[in-house]
């Protein structure tokens, strides 16, 4: 079975090539052109695309990316992603580009979709979603360190509960894998996820982020 990273890699390409440069995407600021950019760079500089997640690097990142769309254009970056991670990157080993780059690939994937205005719910295959569920605990909580309340993940399509911040009050959030990740990445309004547990906790940011 082909592994959920190359999937994604291979359906977000073509659908880049679809939309093209200038489509919208649900990452604020970003067309398409960006997106791509953003997801070469992460492959092929890391160190400079550290600026996504360290805000004191923004300026670095940015820059980055501009050169990498002047120099390329948005068709040779499209596909330099489809060719997937540099020959000298340890992501070219399928084990490593699961576990990194699956569920960036997915949920970039995603904010593709669900940014045109005729997307539709799609499915996933129960393996993916299992891949998912799997890095949604340590993704998860990495994403959730800061959360004023505690926050717990349920999968509605079998079995499965993690609690990837503790405390009270507790935002009960249910769906499945797939849904979830899009959710703890901030992308709660096209989520499809339904929430539970404390009241108080209905307010928490990224419901209302």
């Amino acid at each position: 079975m082909v592994p959920l990273s190359r999937r994604e890699r291979a359906a977000l390409c073509d659908l880049l090539d679809h939309v093209g440069s200038a489509a919208p995407t649900l990452c604020a600021g970003w067309t398409s052109f960006e997106l791509v950019a953003h997801l070469v760079l992460r492959e092929s500089a890391p160190l400079s695309a550290a600026g996504v997640v360290v805000p004191r690097l923004e300026g670095l990142t940015a820059r980055a990316m501009r050169r990498l769309q002047r120099r390329h254009g948005f068709t040779a970056l499209v596909e330099q992603l489809r060719s997937g991670p540099p020959r000298w990157s340890p992501m070219r080993a399928e084990q490593v580009d699961q576990r990194v780059n699956a569920m960036e690939l997915f949920v970039h994937h995603e904010d593709l979709r669900r940014a045109q205005p005729t997307w539709e719910p799609r499915e996933l295959t129960a393996a993916g979603e299992d891949v998912l569920w799997a890095r949604l605990g340590s993704a998860g909580r990495l994403l959730a360190r800061r959360s004023p309340t505690g926050l717990e993940l349920v999968r509605s399509d079998r079995a499965g509960v993690a609690r990837i911040k503790p405390g009270e009050p507790t935002l009960v959030v249910r769906g499945r894998p797939g849904e979830l990740a899009l959710f703890v990445h901030g992308r709660a309004a096209v989520a499809q996820v339904e929430y539970d547990g404390d009241p108080a906790a209905r307010a928490h940011p990224f419901v209302t982020g």
